[in-house]
């Protein structure tokens, strides 16, 4: 069965998958979302302390860093 972008479950064949798309668009039906497990404090604190190093971090450090990132992603 085919699962939509959260990992939800939508019907196999195309025309079904479009009545529950149009539906969900339209308000009629809700939109089913799977627990991902996690606990929402500490995905919350994740993306703080994100911020929280990216503002820390000075512009030649950003950039090596990304000069990191792009050399791994170029090179595989």
């Amino acid at each position: 069965m085919p699962k939509g972008p959260h990992g939800q479950k939508r019907p196999a064949d195309v025309v079904g998958n479009a009545v529950k798309v149009m539906r969900i668009a339209t308000g009629e039906a809700e939109e089913e979302y799977e627990d991902d497990g996690k606990d929402p404090a500490a995905k919350a604190l994740g993306t703080k302390g994100g911020k929280a190093r990216a503002e820390k971090l000075s512009a030649k450090q950003r950039s090596e860093i990304a000069r990191k990132a792009a050399a791994k992603r170029w090179h595989s």
